[in-house]
């Protein structure tokens, strides 16, 4: 797959972008630690170049805490198109300001900052409404806008699909149009405090707020990882009346229900999703939002059909969504689909007159500003809550297998590198992967 969708990729040409991927090595030659991916399943911890100033524009961040997302696994995977061998993974990171470019003003060596996941010119059209994920004009996949008719921005370490920018898994980044793509953090909110404003945050909340979760609603959220967590939690800042998350991950399901107060269904126990919603809730939800995976299919069927490259993705999720909401109801989708299903229900979604609600990447800089100072800096949100593991960067070959079999009951990790502060109090401290109990 990741050669045909290379090759086709190569066919097609780059599309028009005002940023280059690729970056200049620091003129002495040293080398960081960065995980780069290889093959499916395959993800190795590599010296590669620390990068220099490319473009006037950029910033070099010393990365002082960064982790793994479950969408990451899509790419660990291989499910994710025009992924080639040496690419160096992640996006969510922060870090202090090392370089600066000639044409940033606003920030200054030492500073901390952290970085939206998507990198955004600041300027065209979506980017003036602070929907930096709709940048037109730093994605140079001719595969994307050849497959959607439009491309979404560049986004760090997530494959040539969307640009094919090194990623921050790594010591170093370089943060192309660094002026508009990093948030300047205040001392007093730690690092595990702001690492997750480059996506987790304002991913959850972007799902929450998008699909229209109101006063009194009853939710229903599919996914209980770190983006189903946060999103039960915005849901109730929301005012949300009730709060059922699904998944089948024991750990997940306890963590949910004594950690966010939230009703829970385990679907290896509940077979038939749909009927026990409606069992739950006579009539079905207000609000379904689907923060899970595609990678997972449930059924033999689906299994048989991705196997064969009959689909990518499955709609067993959104299926289960569109059959649990009542009539009029919404569900929104912010897991994150990359292409193709079969069997979905078309029917169920107009009949029922359901609003579905495509959230899209979730815009960062729409929301960074607001989580931080309405949210985190008052403590009406800490997202240290979700944080159950530290490991260095070192380990991060091992992280992936393990945050994919849930190894420990891992739901978010912070990694720290050389640079990094101590932990926090009352966040994790150091641990190794081979520690972790299977």
């Amino acid at each position: 797959m990741q050669a045909a969708a290379n090759a086709a990729q190569a066919k097609l040409g780059k599309e028009p972008t005002i940023v280059d991927a690729q970056y200049k090595h620091r003129e002495d030659g040293k080398t960081m630690k960065a995980l780069a991916w290889f093959s499916a399943n395959d993800v190795r911890m590599v010296d590669a170049p620390i990068p220099d100033i490319t473009e006037p524009d950029d910033v070099i961040v010393k990365v002082t805490g960064t982790t793994i997302c479950g969408s990451d696994l899509h790419l660990y995977h291989g499910e994710i198109l025009a992924l080639q061998k040496g690419d160096i993974l992640g996006h969510e990171f922060m870090g202090k300001v090392d370089r600066i470019g000639p044409n940033v003003k606003n920030l200054k060596v030492g500073q901390r900052v952290v970085a939206s996941f998507q990198i955004a010119c600041g300027n065209c059209r979506f980017c003036k409404q602070k929907l930096s994920s709709f940048c037109d004009r730093t994605n140079s996949s001719s595969l994307q806008n050849y497959m959607y008719g439009t491309r979404d921005a560049g986004f760090f370490g997530y494959s040539h699909f969307t640009g094919g920018f090194p990623g921050g898994q790594a010591e170093y980044v370089r943060v192309p149009l660094g002026q508009v793509n990093l948030l300047p953090i205040p001392d007093d909110v730690s690092d595990e405090r702001a690492l997750y404003l480059s996506d987790v945050l304002p991913t959850s909340y972007h799902c929450v707020v998008d699909t229209g979760v109101k006063e009194g609603d009853v939710v229903g959220i599919w996914g209980l990882g770190p983006i189903g967590q946060c999103a039960a939690r915005w849901a109730k800042l929301k005012g949300a009346s009730r709060i059922i998350g699904i998944d089948r991950v024991p750990e997940r399901l306890t963590f949910a229900k004594e950690k966010s107060g939230i009703e829970v269904l385990d679907f290896s126990k509940h077979k038939d999703v749909i009927k026990e919603i409606h069992r739950l809730v006579p009539g079905g939800l207000d609000v379904a939002l689907d923060c899970g995976t595609f990678h997972e299919p449930k059924t033999l069927l689906h299994r048989g059909m991705k196997m064969l490259m009959l689909e990518t993705d499955v709609p067993e999720t959104v299926n289960e969504m569109l059959g649990s909401v009542r009539k009029m109801g919404s569900c929104g989708l912010i897991a994150a689909y990359a292409g193709f299903t079969n069997g979905f229900n078309i029917g169920a979604l107009m009949e029922k007159g359901i609003r579905l609600i495509g959230n899209g990447q979730a815009p960062v800089h729409k929301y960074w500003e607001e989580i931080i100072k309405d949210y985190i800096i008052p403590g009406k949100f800490d997202p240290t809550f979700m944080i159950t593991h530290r490991v260095p960067i070192d380990d991060m070959a091992k992280l992936y297998p393990a945050f994919d079999k849930r190894v420990g009951g891992v739901e978010k990790v912070f990694v720290e590198t050389q640079f990094s502060a101590p932990p926090s109090e009352g966040c994790p401290t150091i641990s190794r992967v081979d520690d972790w109990k299977n």
